[in-house]
């Protein structure tokens, strides 16, 4: 019970920071060295699943727009095809990044809490240029798909907000903050699902039995909140509220280095 109730609450806490720009990653790293969560071997599927919850998240909250891209795409409507194309562009770096350095991005997702924090202020900082940001009121043109394409690469490391990074600097770019919110958590979803197919594809969902429960738990925990927290970021984005969010990375980011730093004594 215990374990169901501890892999539940990092369900919670990936469902909640997937979408809050607070890094989903360098929380989950947070919280499961505190609660002294490690599933070893199975450490990737546990991944791939509370991903593939929040992903479902975002296809539930999105349905209507993703309906429109894909029955727009057989009737060849030109609106549905250049937003396909956009999204595939900012595809583009994250999956090089991740294909070409997967193993070394894996090494820094075990344990590295000095990294992580770190990189929340980071996280912080653009956040905070983000919720100043003057004249957001044009679309997402090629370049800018490629550019926020790249900051989603970026955010590949631990402690970088995805929805953070990609929010804000599509905000920087001139982007309307609602259109913003939006291409970030629609161009998240197609690397989520070829990311699953792979690891399928590959063997590499296999676990024991043991822990059916706690996964179906951090599923259900996630997928239930982050309904909740991408409806509520739309709502932020569109009122300018980032700032209170760079101000809870650098708090947070300045006690995980604190705490590594601790606990390296």
């Amino acid at each position: 019970m215990e374990d169901l109730l501890r892999a539940v609450l990092i369900g919670i806490i990936q469902g909640l920071t997937e979408f809050l720009p607070v890094s989903s990653s360098g929380h989950i790293e947070l919280g499961q060295a505190i609660l002294g969560l490690d599933y070893g071997q199975y450490e990737q599927q546990f991944s791939v699943i509370l991903h593939a919850a929040t992903a479902l998240s975002t296809i539930v909250v999105f349905r209507s727009d993703i309906a429109k891209i894909i029955f727009g795409l057989f009737q060849k409507d030109r609106a549905a095809w250049l937003f396909s194309i956009k999204i595939i562009l900012s595809m583009i770096p994250a999956a090089i990044v991740g294909i070409a350095f997967e193993e070394q991005i894996d090494a820094l997702f075990n344990g590295q809490i000095l990294l992580v924090g770190s990189m929340l202020l980071l996280t912080g900082f653009l956040l905070f240029l983000a919720d100043r940001a003057k004249n957001t009121v044009k679309k997402v043109s090629f370049f800018d798909a490629i550019v926020v394409g790249v900051a989603q690469a970026i955010a590949i490391l631990p402690g970088i907000s995805r929805s953070g990074a990609t929010i804000s600097t599509s905000v920087l770019l001139g982007i309307d903050r609602t259109e913003a919110a939006r291409f970030s958590f629609l161009m998240v979803v197609p690397l989520i699902l070829g990311k699953m197919t792979k690891d399928i594809l590959d063997g590499n969902m296999a676990y024991g039995n043991e822990l059916l429960l706690p996964f179906i738990g951090a599923f259900t925990g996630a997928f239930l909140t982050g309904l909740f927290a991408c409806i509520w970021m739309i709502e932020l984005v569109k009122r300018s509220q980032l700032k209170y969010f760079a101000f809870y990375c650098i708090v947070v980011g300045l006690i995980a280095i604190g705490f590594s730093l601790w606990v390296a004594k």
